[in-house]
């Protein structure tokens, strides 16, 4: 099981704006609550606690490679794009 909350954008330029506004400082749970399209923007993008499985592709299998704290580069989904930071 891992902890992670998530940034979903509609494009990719959005996604790298906001990586590097992470990169400039900006907390990760602002940006969510201000850009993010997914209702968990409003918890700071929080996804809370999920096992594999659960999440879809290639979403899960980005979430599962970074260590704690570490943030994502852009991941595509059907969903959009996403920057996913890992909390546990």
């Amino acid at each position: 099981m891992i902890h992670a909350r998530h940034i979903l954008v509609e494009k990719e330029f959005e996604a790298k704006d906001l990586q590097r506004k992470l990169e400039e400082g900006v907390q990760f749970d602002e940006l969510a609550r201000k850009f993010s399209r997914c209702p968990s923007g409003k918890q700071g993008g929080d996804l809370g606690f999920f096992r594999q499985g659960q999440m879809v592709q290639p979403f899960e299998e980005a979430a599962f490679a970074l260590k704690v704290g570490e943030v994502s580069e852009p991941v595509r989904t059907s969903f959009g794009y996403h920057l996913i930071q890992r909390l546990a």
